[in-house]
Parts: C-alpha cells; sequence; structure tokens
C-alpha cells in the first residue's frame, strides 16, 4: 500500500444502544474495505468473529452498493463486492458522508460511519488510530440489543439469579462504561486477510495432502501383506 498525505476521521456509532457506543478513528485515505473493516473490528473491540457488510451510496447515483465477502453459493441475493479490492476513497471521500457497518447477522449489529474530517498524514504517527470514543463494546454473541441490555441490568445486580453464570460466561466482570482509546490496539489487516483466508485453505490442502499419502502407505502395507 502506498504511503498516503491524508487520513480520514469517522465516527463510527452503535445503532440502538443508549447511552451511546461510539468511537472515533482516523485511517489512511489510502486504505480498503477490508483494511477499513479490520480497523473498525478492533477499534470497538469486536473479535471478528462473524460477517461482516458495509452499505454506502454510490457518489453521483445514490445506489446503495454492499460490499464485504461475497457468498459464492447464495441465489437471487443482492451482490457483494469484495472488500479487499475497493479503496474507500471511491465511496467516502466527501465530507458528511455516512455509510453503514453491519456486523453478526444474528445478533444483528449496525453502525453509523461518518466521515468526521480529512486530515494531513502527521510524520510521527500510526494508523489507524483511535482518538476518541465512550462505553465498552458489547460481548460478542450476547444477544443482540435486546440480549446486551438484559446482561448489564443483571451484572449490576449482583443478587440477580443470574449474575454467577452470566459472570462465568462472560470470564470475569464486565464494565460497560469502560473505554480507554489509548489502548486500543490495531492489527495488520494483510495478516488478518491471511489468517481468515490464505491460511485455512493452505491446512486444507494439508490435510488433503496428509490423506493421500496415509492412502498411499496403506495400499503399500497391503502389497506387501498380500506376498
Amino acid at each position: 500500500m502506498k504511503e498516503s498525505s491524508h487520513v480520514y476521521q469517522f465516527k463510527i456509532l452503535l445503532l440502538g444502544i443508549a447511552p451511546p457506543i461510539w468511537r472515533s478513528i482516523q485511517v489512511p485515505e489510502t486504505y480498503g474495505f477490508w483494511d477499513f473493516h479490520v480497523a473498525i473490528q478492533d477499534a470497538m473491540g469486536w473479535l471478528d468473529y462473524h460477517l461482516h457488510l458495509f452499505r454506502v451510496s454510490k457518489p453521483v447515483t445514490g445506489e446503495v452498493v454492499q460490499i464485504g465477502i461475497p457468498d459464492e453459493d447464495a441465489f437471487d441475493a443482492e451482490p457483494i463486492l469484495r472488500g479487499w479490492e475497493i479503496p474507500i476513497a471511491d465511496y467516502l471521500s466527501r465530507l458528511g458522508v455516512v455509510a453503514q457497518y453491519d456486523y453478526d447477522f444474528g445478533d444483528g449489529w449496525k453502525h453509523e460511519l461518518t466521515l468526521e474530517a480529512i486530515l494531513p498524514r502527521q510524520p510521527n504517527k500510526k494508523y489507524p488510530l483511535c482518538v476518541g470514543g465512550a462505553r465498552a463494546c458489547p460481548p460478542e454473541d450476547c444477544g443482540g440489543i435486546g440480549g446486551y441490555e438484559n446482561l448489564v441490568t443483571v451484572m449490576r445486580t449482583p443478587s440477580h439469579e443470574e449474575y454467577a453464570s452470566t459472570l462465568q460466561w462472560l470470564g470475569g466482570r464486565f464494565d460497560p462504561e469502560r473505554f480507554d482509546p489509548k489502548r486500543v490496539k490495531f492489527d495488520d489487516p494483510a495478516r488478518r486477510y491471511e489468517l481468515a483466508f490464505v491460511e485455512p485453505i493452505r491446512q486444507s490442502q494439508q490435510r488433503r495432502t496428509m490423506r493421500l499419502d496415509n492412502s498411499r502407505l496403506q495400499r503399500s502395507r497391503t502389497r506387501r501383506a498380500r506376498r
């Protein structure tokens, strides 16, 4: 990826939750939508366990476009463009432009993305960068908005009959108000892509090779036993 001269500052707002859960991040203008996805995941505190989808509008026509991970097996579905092939600047370069980012289609988390500013890149800073935010991200697989609200109620009531089991499920205490932008760590999107798409193929090929080798070995042993 070539060095960019500017960074885009986006506000990420998780919809349906009050008080609001939000982040403000700066990303290179050269980012693609896959890179942006990884930055959103890391800034929010999601663990990238589930599928995601961007819904953006074409600058000229306003037509809504879906960008993410295409489902090659889906029939009669709206096309999904490959996020790793499309620069965010193609759709999100106008100040104030708003897009939607969906995550975990089961729990149904929806985020509103707003381009807040286009800023000169600072040579002494490493991007992406989280510059603001409030409140902790909901735990993965907590059941969407309703499940999250119930979880918060339970954790604020130690006498609740579900307190102990919920605490165990969480793996420890959960403070919904806690967030520090300085503690946000961003992964390398290229490495995340490799783990998501390249590594599974490599492992599958290795398993197939092992099965073939074992099959050849078994045939060889059978032939020797017949002699």
